[in-house]
């Protein structure tokens, strides 16, 4: 049984600018689209209220399940389009959903939204138990936004795609993130831009005055070190044009800033077992501020 682009709905506009990603990435992946509404059933003293009644609650999300299925199969005709409900709490049955998914995908503040921030508590949750990678997609996400300007200076879904940006760690680098990265570009038909931001040890950083040699050296061995990382992947991928940076500071806001000109931004998430759920001081910058699609790769 093949694999699904499984997004989560909760009829929030995150949600439907997930679903309508997710229906782009599954035509360019060339697999079926799942649509999954999570009901989290009301709680017994507040189902006695005339306003969120267990009946009504339902009926408004099998409402949003129906209606969205048929909008993307309206507007993707050829895909196929499922869709299912499930009852209980949302995180753990999307980080449940994931399992059997080639990506899931969700709205930029998850279902359980917190003002001011990209991903929600349940987005988090799910992001920091899922087996596959998570794709979270910000309100208002348009097909042209992830292209580049076309020759009259107009967003056009028919323009190329931006870069794809990864986030690497070169002091471990998993061979399941980076390729994720560059079958993401070879789909998409653009470049790569990887991103190492990095920071002096602590005996070199407490070092005063800054003695410039020594920090030009050490911009020097993680520049090579990355090429070294990267060496294998551009010869299994010739086609992709791959751009290396290794600026120096806090990897999350590099690549914050190298998002507003991206498709989509791959970072990884270390399992930590049996440690528990973690996200990363990267992951959880990038997710909170990215202007771009982001996609978050679980590795060991």
């Amino acid at each position: 049984m093949p694999r699904t682009v499984t997004v989560g709905l909760d009829g929030s506009a995150e949600s439907r600018a997930a679903a309508e990603w997710a229906a782009r990435e599954a035509r360019l992946l060339g697999l079926p689209l799942k649509l999954v509404q999570v009901w989290e059933p009301v709680p017994a003293p507040m189902a006695q209220a005339p306003l969120l009644g267990a009946e009504t609650q339902q009926y408004w999300t099998e409402r949003i399940r129906r209606e969205t299925g048929e909008g993307i199969r309206l507007r993707h005709p050829g895909l196929d389009v499922t869709t299912e409900q499930l009852s209980g709490p949302p995180a753990d049955l999307l980080a449940s959903a994931a399992k059997d998914a080639e990506l899931l995908v969700l709205g930029s503040r998850g279902l359980g939204g917190v003002g001011g921030f990209m991903v929600g508590s349940v987005g988090l949750s799910v992001v920091a138990h899922a087996d596959r990678p998570v794709v979270f997609v910000r309100a208002g996400e348009q097909a042209a936004d992830e292209h580049a300007i076309d020759p009259v200076g107009l967003p056009s879904a028919a323009a190329p795609f931006r870069p794809v940006v990864l986030g690497l760690d070169i002091e471990s680098p998993d061979d399941g993130l980076i390729g994720f990265a560059f079958a993401a570009v070879v789909r998409r038909g653009t470049s790569l831009r990887v991103v190492h931001g990095w920071n002096p040890a602590a005996y070199h950083a407490y070092g005063l005055p800054v003695d410039l040699e020594v920090q030009r050296a050490l911009a020097l061995r993680e520049s090579t070190a990355l090429t070294e990382v990267l060496r294998p992947w551009r010869e299994k991928f010739p086609e992709a044009e791959v751009t290396e940076e290794c600026p120096y500071g806090s990897p999350g806001n590099h690549l914050v800033d190298a998002s507003r000109d991206a498709s989509l931004v791959v970072v990884g998430r270390r399992v930590r077992r049996p440690l528990g759920a973690h996200i990363g001081s990267v992951a959880h910058a990038v997710l909170h501020h990215s202007t771009a699609p982001v996609a978050v790769v679980p590795h060991d």
